[in-house]
C-alpha cells in the first residue's frame, strides 16, 4: 500500500530537470531551453542543411522557390483571372501577404512533424522536447528572413513602400504570427505523436488558410461579397478574427503603400492587440498540454 501511495505522489509531481551536480534546475522551462541554446542552434542548422542537401544551387532555392510561386500567382490570378484589377501595385500586395503566409506555413508544418522526425534523439537521451518544434520555427524564421529581404528590395524597386511610420506595423504583425505559430506548433507536435493523421490534416488546413486570408484578393472585395449576398455583419467579424488575416493586413500596411482606409477593417491595431493576447493564453495552454503528454513520447515512438 505504501508503494502504491508513493507512485501516486510521484505521478502528481511535475517534471523537473536535474543538472550534473544533482541539483534541480531553477527558472523553469525557459532557463532549461536557454541552457540548451547551442543544441537548438545545431538543430536549426541541420534542418536548413537537410532541405537542400546535395543540391547544386543550395540556399539559392530559398529565393527561387518563393519567386516562382509569386510569379505563378501574379500571372495566373492577377493577369489571367484579373484579380489585380482594383488593387494598385498588385505585385507588392501579393508578395507581402505571401511572405507572411509562407513563414506561418513553414512554422506549423515543420513543428507538427518535429518530434516524429527526431524520434531517435527522443528515445535515446533526455533534453527539453520543446527544442524540436523551436528548431522548426527557427528554420522557418531564417527562410522567412530571406523572403522578407526580397520583398523589401522589390517594394523599394517598385516605389511601393509606405511612410516609415507605417512600416512599424511589421513588428506587431510578426509578433502575432509567431505567437500563434509557436502555440499551434507545440500543440500539433504533441498530438501528432499519438495520432499521425494530424500531420496530413494540418497540410489541408494550411492550404485552406491561405485562401481564407486576403492574400490574392483585397479586404474591399470581402466587403463587396457581403453586400452582394446580403450577409450579416457578424460574418465579416468572424473573418477578421482570424489571426493570419490580421497579420496579413498588418504586413500590407507595412510594405504596401498604395492602400487606403477602405482596404483595412476599423480598429486594426486593437484587433491585433486582442488577437495577440488571446494567442499568448493559447500558447500557455498549448505548452501545458505539451508538458503533460511528453512523458510518453518515447514509448509512443
Amino acid at each position: 500500500m505504501e508503494t502504491i501511495d508513493r507512485f501516486a505522489r510521484l505521478e502528481k509531481e511535475s517534471f523537473s530537470t536535474i543538472d550534473a551536480r544533482g541539483l534541480r534546475v531553477r527558472g523553469g522551462k525557459l532557463r532549461e531551453i536557454f541552457g540548451r541554446r547551442e543544441l537548438l542552434a545545431l538543430l536549426i542548422r541541420r534542418d536548413l542543411q537537410a532541405r537542400y542537401r546535395d543540391s547544386f544551387l543550395g540556399f539559392l532555392w530559398t529565393m527561387i522557390k518563393p519567386l516562382i510561386q509569386f510569379l505563378m500567382y501574379y500571372i495566373v490570378l492577377g493577369q489571367f483571372l484579373r484579380a489585380a484589377e482594383g488593387i494598385p501595385d498588385f505585385a507588392i500586395y501579393l508578395f507581402s501577404g505571401l511572405t507572411l503566409y509562407v513563414f506561418f506555413n513553414d512554422m506549423i508544418a515543420g513543428s507538427t512533424g518535429s518530434i516524429i522526425n527526431n524520434a531517435a534523439l527522443v528515445k535515446k537521451i533526455y533534453l527539453p522536447r520543446e527544442v524540436f518544434p523551436l528548431a522548426s520555427v527557427g528554420a522557418a524564421a531564417f527562410m522567412g528572413a530571406v523572403q522578407l529581404a526580397v520583398l523589401l528590395v522589390a517594394a523599394i524597386a517598385f516605389g511601393a513602400l509606405p511612410a516609415p511610420v507605417q512600416m512599424l506595423w511589421f513588428f506587431p504583425s510578426l509578433l502575432l504570427v509567431v505567437v500563434y505559430g509557436l502555440a499551434l506548433g507545440l500543440l500539433l507536435a504533441a498530438m501528432n505523436v499519438y495520432l499521425r493523421d494530424v500531420q496530413y490534416l494540418t497540410e489541408v488546413v494550411l492550404m485552406l488558410a491561405m485562401w481564407a486570408s486576403p492574400i490574392v484578393y483585397s479586404w474591399a472585395m470581402v466587403k463587396d461579397v457581403l453586400v452582394r449576398f446580403s450577409l450579416p455583419e457578424w460574418v465579416i467579424e468572424i473573418y477578421a478574427a482570424n489571426p493570419l488575416t490580421i497579420g496579413v493586413l498588418g504586413f500590407h500596411r507595412a510594405f504596401w503603400g498604395a492602400g487606403g482606409s477602405a482596404d483595412y477593417p476599423p480598429e486594426l491595431g486593437l484587433r491585433m492587440l486582442i488577437a495577440t493576447l488571446v494567442g499568448i493564453v493559447l500558447l500557455w495552454l498549448a505548452h501545458r498540454f505539451f508538458v503533460r503528454v511528453q512523458g510518453n513520447f518515447a514509448q509512443e515512438l
